[in-house]
């Protein structure tokens, strides 16, 4: 295959206001290269991956460089601890990005796929085959991370990725586009493939969301408000991803250990992330018993409990336990702080949830065959799990390679979404020549 000319530009690292025909200009240039990602053959698109991680390798000190101006300029801003995680890149996240392309690697092409088929009783044999999706667009905030992970997957499933990352990652996003663009762009992938969206304006977020017949989907990766903005502004489909308020049940019978083992690692492991632990539930009839080991355990990370009355009690009084405010149990902290509460039962337990949460991740600890399938069953959420942490509902954990988002809607897509998710199907019928009666 010949190799593309390297010269169309792949990037448009505007900073400042961009206007909307800059936008559309983009998204059609996305729309232009989607047709031809689509007919890409999996050697070319696996070659272009490991191109892509190659060069995250090589050119890592240029990433470093980018993303301390962005570091620098967000704690000037004074944006909160939990947010600056967010935002910032290592040697070892790098690596971890770069790992992620290669995984894709080892993935089976999903295009092509026939996913049902039969032969009708008047001989046409009958396929539905994943295609593309064609331009998706993600507009996500603070993570540089999800530039890598999102062209990545967008490349391997046949698609163009059209990339709005925010203000505050601007320099980080622009040298990685740059790096992903130039290095796939050598393996026979169009330029305009990899782009980032113009401008870091609020007003080139509504251009692309209204960009409808040049993008073909749109998935937010963000807090709350991004997330509700883009689902209730966007003429263009949107698959919802959402934030997590994730819960740990611990149930009656169950090994203390272990649930302290996955309170701590749900909660601790990384605090700032949409699958930590934000809920702590305890069955009443062990609350005397779990509480105290619990208190201590998160003491000893750092963790601030918001409290109800019976935990708060049982605290005695400690410093790290304050009074919960019902607000508390509906917030995805982010950070080393997690609401508490007794509950009388299971169901009790699974009201709660099912009130107060997401639908994104919700563990059990329980030592209960019975007691477990009824949580899973009853549960309204992407992920349930079942004597494990939180932490695992991630896509890399899954075995999907990199993720783009995890989706708590219950349309096309729900959980760490993967190759599949960012496909469509399309019927392909064969005949003989039949034809279809007048009847």
């Amino acid at each position: 295959m010949t190799k593309t000319d390297p010269s169309p530009r792949a990037v448009d690292a505007t900073s400042g206001p961009a206007s909307r025909e800059q936008v559309l200009d983009a998204a059609r240039r996305s729309k232009v290269a989607s047709t031809a990602v689509g007919l890409l053959s999996a050697p070319v698109k696996d070659a272009a991956l490991l191109s892509m991680a190659e060069a995250l390798r090589v050119r890592a000190s240029e990433v470093l460089a980018a993303n301390d101006r962005d570091v620098e300029l967000a704690v000037l801003a004074g944006t909160p601890e939990s947010l600056v995680d967010r935002l910032r890149l290592t040697g070892g996240r790098i690596e971890s990005m770069a790992a992620g392309l290669e995984a894709l690697v080892g993935l089976p092409d999903p295009i092509g796929t026939v996913v049902r088929g039969s032969v009708l009783a008047n001989g046409v044999q009958l396929s539905q085959v994943r295609v593309p999706l064609g331009v998706v667009a993600i507009i996500y905030e603070a993570r540089p991370n999800v530039t890598v992970d999102a062209a990545g997957i967008a490349l391997k499933s046949g698609n163009a990725a059209l990339l709005r990352g925010s203000a505050s990652a601007h320099f980080s996003n622009t040298v990685l586009a740059e790096i992903l663009s130039e290095a796939a762009a050598a393996q026979g992938v169009p330029r305009d493939a990899i782009q980032l969206v113009p401008g870091t304006d609020r007003a080139s977020v509504r251009h692309l969301m209204t960009a409808r017949g040049l993008v073909d989907v749109i998935i937010p990766r963000g807090g709350a408000g991004l997330i509700k903005a883009v689902v209730e502004s966007s003429t263009v489909p949107v698959i919802e991803t959402g934030v997590g308020n994730c819960h740990v049940y611990v149930d009656a019978g169950a090994d203390l250990q272990m649930a302290i083992d996955i309170l701590i690692n749900s909660k601790v492991r990384r605090p700032s992330v949409c699958n930590a632990a934000e809920n702590l539930l305890v069955h009443a009839d062990i609350a005397t018993v779990f509480v105290p080991l619990a208190l201590r355990a998160l003491a000893d990370h750092g963790v601030t409990v918001h409290a109800d009355s019976h935990i708060y009690e049982i605290a005695g009084g400690a410093s790290h336990v304050v009074p919960a405010v019902p607000e508390d149990f509906d917030t995805e902290y982010l950070t080393l702080d997690i609401a508490a509460a007794v509950v009388d039962d299971l169901d009790a337990a699974i009201d709660h949830i099912n009130i107060h949460g997401t639908g994104h991740t919700e563990a059990i600890v329980t030592s209960n065959i019975a007691h477990a399938g009824l949580f899973s069953a009853r549960v309204d959420a992407a992920a349930v799990m079942v004597n494990a942490s939180t932490a695992f509902t991630d896509g890399g954990e899954f075995g999907f390679g990199a993720e783009i988002g995890i989706s708590t809607q219950k349309l096309h897509a729900r959980g760490p979404m993967g190759l599949a998710e960012l496909t469509s199907t399309k019927y392909i019928l064969v005949g003989t020549g039949q034809t279809r009666s007048a009847s």
